[in-house]
C-alpha cells in the first residue's frame, strides 16, 4: 500500500523558512516532487529529485528551494528559505510509480499526498 504523508507546514512571516516533509511508504520511487496549489490558481510544480539526485526548480522558487531526499528513510524535504507571501499555498508532493520516471510526475498519474497549508504573511 503506497502511502505518502506530508507535515512541517504552518505560518511564518515573510522572509522566514520552513522545511516540509513527506514520508513515503510502500514503494521506493525513482522521481519524488513538490507541487502547490494557491487559491484561485492552477496547481503549480515547485521542484522534484530523481533517483539519481538530479533535481529541477520552478523558476519561481529557484535559489530559495530546496527540494532533497534521505533515501535510507525514503523521505522528501522541501526546504523553504525567504519566503514572501506568494509562496501561500497547500503544499503536495507526488512520487511516481513503480518502474516511471521524472516526466510522469508531470504528465502521468503519481500517487499524491494529502497536503500541508503553508501560510506567508
Amino acid at each position: 500500500h503506497v502511502q505518502l504523508v506530508e507535515s512541517g507546514g504552518g505560518s511564518v512571516q515573510a522572509g522566514g523558512s520552513l522545511r516540509l516533509s513527506c514520508t513515503a511508504s510502500g514503494y521506493i520511487s525513482n522521481c519524488m516532487g513538490w507541487f502547490r496549489l494557491a487559491p484561485g490558481k492552477e496547481r503549480q510544480a515547485v521542484g522534484h529529485i530523481g533517483i539519481d539526485g538530479t533535481t529541477d526548480y520552478a523558476r519561481s522558487v529557484k535559489d530559495r528551494f530546496v527540494v532533497s531526499k534521505d533515501n535510507a528513510k525514503n523521505i522528501l524535504y522541501l526546504q523553504m528559505n525567504n519566503l514572501k507571501p506568494e509562496d501561500t499555498a497547500i503544499y503536495f508532493c507526488a512520487a511516481v510509480r513503480s518502474g516511471e520516471r521524472c516526466p510522469a510526475l508531470y504528465h502521468g498519474r503519481p500517487y499524491w499526498g494529502q497536503g500541508t497549508q503553508v501560510t506567508v504573511s
